[in-house]
This record gives structure tokens, sequence and C-alpha cells, in this order.
């Protein structure tokens, strides 16, 4: 979840995108209810652009998804192809003029644009864009994606895709809408997830993740392979291998300890399994004499079933999570922003008063959740409280998408475990080690752990924080 009250030491998720063909008509609630499946993955914007083959419309606007969506607002959004995206910035401040999809009209018809990515060379492109004379309108590199797509040769725009492909680097998830057809496209490192699936009505829909496919009624899933282009039209399926893939393909690996929806499938893996794994493997790594098991909710709810399993230490809830603070437009006081991981967990007192706790959480990023979290169980009577993180220590910022900060804000790049315990409060603090978490991915390579080991899958360049376009357009 985004969390405006300050109070995560989760990255942020990137983004959504779905994208929906259908020879039964108008789309734009199956493009709805898609999106509501992939809240999770971003919740500062969301938009929706269709096309009946002559028109594009297009509706978005700060906010959830719920709350940008009305039946009023979907009433004029008819075609029977059109996209969806739902937005945490990663390239670009918050704000309505970098909410996605764009939508800008070309000679080749009209274009709207909707991705799930961070390009590396967004700056370079940039540059070379307004030296071409394009006016930029907004702070986001999809923008530049738009752009340089709208102005590319080629007699189809499967040819202009696949002539601009190799000026991207980086990663990017792509869901297309042209007149009369939705195109989906991914990098040819397959950095983010990307699945295609067919609808029940004989249609197609493609998006980041499988939970919205099947939310959708969707089979016949499959990946979007790096690097591939896949056109939906209709009750018609093309696919089109534009680039090569990279030998060592770079999946990210944060999708399995946290981004992704545990009923999500990725690279033939259950996110749900995976986490489970993770929580075994962490309790063969570091398992010490304790009464209960309990996760912070929500996504480390799986480690901690593992962990429990592996261990044979009781798993039970302890917090429970309030699920409607994630994003609120009402900025609270000063003394409740102090109180705030109190404003999203309750303890469990009568599951926790007297035992030795081993508290289960994904992550530790900026280093001001554990603490707090820690102190909310003893506070609860805990006697001891041993924390434990189903991965290795975050010392680098992700270029890829993925709002982690940059290394000055990682607080284990500068402190070392006894610190972080100390910081924490915690009695003991364990991080599971990369071998474990690979053994728990059942892979022995193709995911990206450069957040743990800073070794890039490619040439990232000089680090930048996300806002940066925002210092000439503010």
């Amino acid at each position: 979840m985004n969390e405006p009250l300050g109070t995560s030491d989760a990255p942020r998720e990137e983004c959504g995108v779905i994208g929906v063909s259908s020879p039964a008509g108008d789309v734009a609630e199956q493009v709805f209810f898609g999106l509501f499946a992939l809240q999770h993955r971003g919740q500062e914007a969301a938009g929706i652009a269709v096309s009946d083959g002559t028109q594009a419309r297009i509706q978005k606007g700060d906010g959830l998804v719920g709350q940008v969506f009305t039946g009023a607002s979907l009433a004029p959004l008819h075609g029977s192809n059109g996209i969806g995206h739902t937005r945490y910035s990663t390239t670009g401040g918050v704000g309505a003029r970098n909410a996605q999809p764009f939508l800008v009209e070309t000679i080749h018809g009209p274009l709207a644009v909707a991705h799930n990515g961070n390009l590396v060379n967004a700056r370079e492109l940039r540059a070379e864009i307004l030296a071409r004379g394009f006016g930029l309108t907004a702070s986001s590199d999809t923008e530049v994606m738009t752009l340089m797509l709208a102005s590319a040769g080629g007699p189809t725009w499967e040819d202009r895709i696949a002539r601009t492909m190799p000026a991207w680097t980086g990663a990017y998830c792509l869901a297309l809408l042209v007149e009369n057809r939705v195109i989906a496209v991914r990098d040819p490192w397959g950095f983010r997830p990307l699945s295609v699936g067919t609808l029940p009505d004989g249609g197609y829909a493609v998006a980041s993740e499988t939970c919205a496919l099947v939310t959708l009624g969707c089979h016949d899933i499959s990946e979007v392979a790096p690097g591939e282009i896949v056109t939906l039209r209709g009750d018609t399926l093309r696919r089109r291998q534009a680039l090569m893939p990279v030998v060592t393909p770079a999946r990210c690996i944060f999708e399995f300890v946290y981004f992704s929806r545990p009923d999500s499938e990725w690279d033939g893996l259950s996110v749900h399994g995976v986490r489970q794994r993770l929580g075994e493997a962490l309790a063969h790594e570091s398992g010490i004499d304790a009464d209960v098991v309990v996760p912070v909710p929500d996504s480390s709810i799986p480690a901690a079933v593992g962990y429990a399993r592996a261990s044979g230490i009781p798993y039970n809830d302890g917090l429970i999570k309030n699920r409607y603070i994630g994003r609120t437009f009402i900025e609270p006081t000063p003394s409740m922003r102090k109180r705030g991981v109190a404003m999203k967990f309750n303890a469990l007192s009568e599951n926790l008063r007297g035992k030795r706790v081993v508290l289960i959480d994904d992550s530790l990023v900026r280093g001001t959740t554990a603490g707090p979290l820690v102190q909310l169980v003893r506070d609860a009577g805990a006697t001891e409280v041993h924390l434990r993180i189903t991965c290795p220590p975050i010392r680098h910022a992700c270029h890829f998408g993925v709002d982690m900060g940059h290394e000055d804000d990682l607080i284990a790049t500068r402190t070392s475990a006894e610190g972080l315990r100390e910081l924490t409060g915690a009695d003991t603090l364990e991080f599971l080690s990369l071998s474990g978490m690979m053994r728990a991915v059942r892979r022995d390579s193709g995911y990206c752990t450069a957040c743990y080991t800073g070794d890039y899958p490619l040439e990232v360049g000089s680090p930048r924080r996300k806002d940066a376009f925002e210092r000439v357009l503010g």
C-alpha cells in the first residue's frame, strides 16, 4: 500500500496495467474490474482509455480505482478495445498530469499508452524529444515513450513499436490502445510481470498479474515473453518476437517477496507458495525457541505460515491491520502522525501476553516501521520479540520501477546488523540469505537481485530522484 502517513517501511509499488479486446462489445467495465484486482500495485491515480474503432475516449484522475470511476464516469467509455492503469509514481511526481494512460492523436489515429516500469535512459530520451521540437506536458517517462511511438515510422503500429523498442533501456510493460486493437509489449529483460489470457466471450485480456485475468474469467493464461509484442483484436491474438530476450532474464525478485498478490502466478510459480517457502527457509536458517509465530499482515502471512510449519512453533494472529488507511486525503495532526503505526495496526494482547514472539515481516527498507511494530508487540505483553525478515538486507536502490528510495534512504546501507537490531528494539533480528531466497524461488538465476547485491543486470548510470523532471515542470 502507498503510505502517505509516513508509516511504511516497505518499498512502494510500481504500477498495474491491463488491456481488453472483445468481440462482444463495450469493455470499460471489464477494464474497471481488472484494475480493481490490481489496486495493490498503486493507489495514487487510475485511468481507463477505450476505442470504438474510430474515436478514443479517456477518464483518469487522482485516487483509488473506486474513487476515480463511477457508473456515470464509465458510461461514456464506449468501445470494444480498452486499456487501464493504476499508478504509483516511479518516474515523475505525484499529480493528475502524470496519471495514465497518456492519450494523443497521431497521423495514424489515436494512441493511448499505459506503462509499468522505469527507463534508466529517460533523461537522454527526454532531451532528444525536446531537441526535436516536441513539447512535454508531464514529467513521466511514459509521455516520452508515447511521443516516440507517435513519431516513429513504419506501416503498422506493431512495426513502429518494434522499431522504437531498441531505444528503451530498462523496465517496461506496456498496454497500448490504437483504433481497433490493444497491443501489449514487454522489455527483453522481463523485469515486470505481464500475462495474457482468453476471455469467456472469446476475446483476450492482458494484465500485470494473473489475478486480474482470473477475475475476468480468463483461461489459457500465458506470459508475454520478454521482448514480445502481443496484439489483441477481438477474437484474434497475434504474437511477434520483436527483440530477442537477454540471455539471462532479470525478473524482479520483489514481486514474490511483496508486490504481487498471493493468488497470482509468475514464471510458472505460485506467489503464495514461494512466500511460504521463504518462511520455511527463514526457519531453517535462523530458528529460535519461541511460543508463537506472528506475521505483519498482509504480505507476510504466507511466510509466517511457512515459518511455523518448518519450526513447529504455533502460528497465530497478533496484529490486526486497518486495511482502509492506505490512502487518505485528510492530513492527520502531528500527534496522530506520531501514532502512525497504531493507526494502521492493533495488537491482539490475548495472543501475545507472556509469549516469546517470532515476528515475521517481508522487508526492512527505511527503518521507520519495524521499531514501532516491535514496541507495539511488547506493549501487548510479549516477553521477547524476535524479528525475522523474509529477504536479505536491502542496500541498493532500484532503478527499474520500484520506489525504494536512494542508498542514503536505506537503513541497511549505513547500519550494522547489531545496529539494526538495536534500532528495531528486537531481542534478535535475522534476515533470509540470498541463497535461501533463491532456493525458495526454485531458480538458480533469471532474477534481478540488485537491491540486495548491487549487481545490476544493465548499466543504470548516475542515480536520480523520481521527481527529477519536476524541477522544470513544477
